[in-house]
């Protein structure tokens, strides 16, 4: 297995746990649907799926939906939301770098806080216009690297063993120069919104608790320095703790984001 590989399959496993915080994220699910103007009878496919939150919401709209994702745990989750919801709709485990569609078999392609982890940008972009139609929409939202969730990644990089050489770091998808760099001249129309998504938590400790059990990168620092250096796992905690509190207001972490839409030409 190369290092792009073992780092997928890390990754694969350290995000199976999230689950239990997607209900935070579907009031963006609903703005990033309605954003990319999805309409009935559309094709639509969903990268990094997740949970299901955005692909059940286009699908509730009229739209025929593919959600693809690498974590079994979470498709099974997102295959459970639509039973409830009496969808019928089509899962497929599967990577973003290397996906098992034909070249514009989708109207959209939708991704939230989730291709943005592929650890090879180019090939993600690619392979995400290459499964949509000359003329259809691409739309997704990212972190931006100066909002909250941007700066806690890149806190958390700094207390962790660094990523195989050429994985991209995930917040450079809230870049809105590097997004019109990575899309370059396949796309028309690039347009971008700002979003907030609020967090409900009592406290800095208490949404950080919770993170610790659910978000991939924070499991694996946990795991990794509990056992091995319990001292330096307090100091992150500590700096963590602190970057929190500066977006904590009444009841909840305001977490920023970046949306961004453009058409394949």
């Amino acid at each position: 297995m190369d290092a792009f590989e073992a780092f997928k399959s890390q990754q694969k496993q350290s995000w199976s746990r999230f689950a239990p915080i997607e209900m935070i994220t579907m009031f963006p699910a609903a703005r990033l649907v309605k954003f990319a103007g999805v309409t009935v009878g559309q094709r639509v496919l969903d990268v990094g799926c997740g949970t299901g939150v955005v692909a059940i919401t286009a699908a509730r709209m009229g739209a025929k939906v593919t959600g693809i994702d690498l974590t079994p745990e979470l498709l099974e989750r997102a295959r459970h939301n639509s039973t409830v919801a009496a969808l019928d709709m089509d899962w497929r485990e599967g990577d973003v770098e290397k996906m098992p569609f034909a070249d514009g078999e989708f109207d959209v392609v939708l991704s939230q806080f989730g291709h943005m982890f592929a650890p090879q940008p180019a090939v993600a972009i690619a392979e995400m216009l290459r499964v949509l139609k000359s003329g259809g929409t691409i739309a997704f939202s990212t972190w931006p690297p100066d909002l909250f969730m941007g700066r806690m990644f890149a806190m958390t990089a700094r207390y962790t063993p660094p990523p195989p050489p050429g994985v991209a770091p995930p917040v450079q998808w809230g870049d809105q120069a590097i997004i019109r760099e990575r899309l370059g001249n396949a796309v028309t129309g690039i347009t971008f919104e700002n979003g907030l998504m609020l967090s409900p938590a009592l406290s800095p400790q208490h949404f950080r608790a919770v993170t610790e059990q659910t978000v991939g990168p924070l499991i694996n620092l946990v795991e990794m320095m509990g056992s091995s250096d319990p001292a330096k796992l307090a100091a992150f905690r500590a700096e963590y703790d602190a970057g929190i509190a500066e977006y904590f207001r009444d009841n909840s972490v305001q977490q920023g984001y970046l949306t961004t839409r453009a058409k394949k030409r």
